[in-house]
């Protein structure tokens, strides 16, 4: 019964693009790309999401572990997919920078936690950025392609009632080509803002969690650096 039913159903819809117009064409062949490039930011972005969460539990496992800073910044090596290694590598670079000896042997101390602060925040914010890259492409996606749907509507209905208007007689088979081109284009569009959309809003929560992330791991090497070196 299903092998039939999609039998069935992409016979029809092989009919339908058979009677489109050459409007109605351009209009699904646009929406097709903005859905093709936005199914692969989506699988991209989804793949290193995942591998963000994975190597930085790893990594906060690493960093609240060792001993040693120097620890830390080696195994780094081995977490580039985390977004916290890339933030402790710069406070890392900072503080050493700001390391100062006093003459007591062995009691280093930093000249400007304030510094280190700083550079945090700028690494942080980097960050960010990555992972916010093709963003503004879904947005653009589930705000646009209703709208080329739509466009391709208002043709499919121009031309149905051009053909009904030239028509000897009044029929439903006069109007239908017109019709059909409307609702693909609007189905067509739907088709590719939907996910855009959805996508959208999940990553968007997913980078303020990385970015709430960031922001307490800063505070967690505030805090380690005053322990250890004021």
């Amino acid at each position: 019964m299903a092998p039939a039913l999609l039998l069935l159903l992409q016979t029809e819809i092989t009919q339908i693009f058979a009677t489109t117009g050459i409007v109605a064409r351009v209009v699904l062949l646009i929406l097709l790309l903005f859905s093709i490039f936005s199914w692969a930011i989506i699988f991209n972005k989804q793949r290193n999401f995942k591998k963000a969460r994975r190597a930085s539990q790893e990594f906060l496992r690493v960093f609240r572990q060792s001993r040693k800073l120097s620890e830390v910044r080696d195994a780094c090596l081995h977490l580039k997919d985390s977004p916290l290694a890339e933030v402790f590598l710069s406070g890392y670079r900072e503080l050493e920078n700001q390391v100062t000896y006093t003459e007591n042997p062995g009691k280093p101390q930093v000249r400007s936690v304030e510094s280190i602060h700083r550079a945090l925040q700028i690494a942080s914010s980097a960050e960010l950025t990555r992972y916010e890259r093709w963003m503004s492409f879904l947005a653009t996606c589930g705000g646009v392609t209703p709208f080329i749907g739509l466009f391709g509507t208002v043709w499919g209905i121009m031309d149905a009632f051009y053909g009904l208007a030239n028509a000897n007689t009044a029929s439903f088979h006069s109007v239908a080509p017109g019709i059909a081109e409307a609702l693909i284009t609007t189905a067509a569009g739907l088709f590719a803002a939907i996910p855009a959309v959805v996508a959208y809003n999940y990553f968007l929560q997913r980078i303020k969690e990385l970015g709430a992330l960031m922001d307490d791991f800063a505070l967690e090497f505030l805090n380690l650096t005053e322990r250890n070196f004021t």
